[in-house]
């Protein structure tokens, strides 16, 4: 009889792990990278330093010394949550709030509205040099100075001797006080603001009008959209993260102006015009009451906080993004 028990071998074959590498030598970079990395931290750090010594260092400290009392001779003494109440129950301080929040509203919306309008109008067709040329003018008052900005624009508002009353009298209008009536001169700040601010925005708006594809333009001009409502339902959808970036640094800016409503009306008539960065500057350099002035200055951190963070939430809804 022939023999038929299976012979194959059904034992499992036992699969012994191998020796474990380290993690660190399977990925462990090479020398030029290690030499990329190295360039890039020391391009990187003078930026780093820059902002750490000049921009966290004087939060912190300014944080810090809203908690004591110091006129600079005197050494530091505590005073805890006192020059947060005496800033509350300050009325010159509340003042100046209001009027940097109204003084942003109609800065920024008449800087964006400006500063939209004049690149819609540029986007249109226009020779090459002279879109360049009123890119350039535009830009220009940026460079300047806003200090001596305000003393040209001062001598020009003068309601005696001033152009502008000059020009307007031509017309037979009577002389308008720009500097010293409370709403002439608010009116006015925010005119030379504007005037030296918007063309920053002006070129976020321009950058932006030129990525959009031509191709969406005319697929709307087909459909029949033209003039004002092509720009309503394409042109500004498709411009909303650049009028985000212009909006908060529109804002930012705004609520510390200092130099505009300092050298045209030092804060008047009355305190009409005074602005936060103004009570702090007041505070410390004239009163000596750094304190306080921390005070004054961490609260409007606060404030430029707060409201950027509300853009940024209000953005999930109102920016769209190609």
């Amino acid at each position: 009889m022939t023999d038929t028990t299976d012979t194959t071998d059904t034992r499992v074959p036992v699969l012994r792990p191998r020796a474990a590498t380290p993690r660190a030598a399977a990925v462990r970079p090479s020398a030029r990278e290690r030499g990329t990395r190295l360039l890039a931290a020391l391009f990187l750090a003078p930026t780093v330093v820059g902002i750490v010594i000049f921009t966290v260092v004087p939060i912190i400290g300014s944080v810090v010394l809203s908690l004591f009392h110091w006129n600079v001779i005197d050494p530091p003494g505590w005073a805890g949550a006192a020059n947060y109440r005496s800033v509350f129950t300050d009325s010159t301080v509340l003042v100046s709030f209001r009027n940097t929040l109204v003084f942003m509203v109609f800065a920024v919306a008449a800087q964006l509205l400006i500063a939209l309008s004049l690149a819609l109008t540029l986007n249109g067709r226009m020779p090459g040099w002279l879109r360049s040329l009123f890119r350039s003018a535009f830009f220009f008052p940026l460079v300047l100075s806003a200090a001596s900005i305000s003393v040209v624009m001062k001598y020009l508002f003068n309601q005696d001797f001033g152009v502008i009353n000059w020009l307007i009298g031509l017309f037979g209008i009577a002389p308008v006080p720009w500097l010293t009536s409370e709403h002439g001169a608010m009116a006015t700040v925010i005119i030379v603001y504007v005037w030296q601010q918007f063309g920053f925005s002006f070129l976020l708006f321009v950058g932006g009008l030129n990525n959009i594809p031509k191709e969406i333009h005319e697929a709307a001009a087909l459909d029949g959209a033209t003039g004002l409502r092509k720009h309503l339902a394409i042109t500004l959808p498709l411009l909303s993260p650049t009028l985000l970036v212009a909006s908060v640094v529109g804002i930012i800016n705004a609520l510390q102006v200092f130099e505009q409503p300092y050298v045209l009306t030092d804060g008047g008539p009355g305190d009409s015009t005074r602005t936060v960065v103004m009570v702090i500057y007041e505070k410390a350099f004239e009163q000596l009451r750094f304190g306080e002035a921390s005070a004054v200055g961490v609260l409007l951190f606060v404030l430029i906080m707060a409201v950027t963070a509300v853009q940024f939430r209000l953005s999930r809804r109102f920016v769209h993004y190609q």
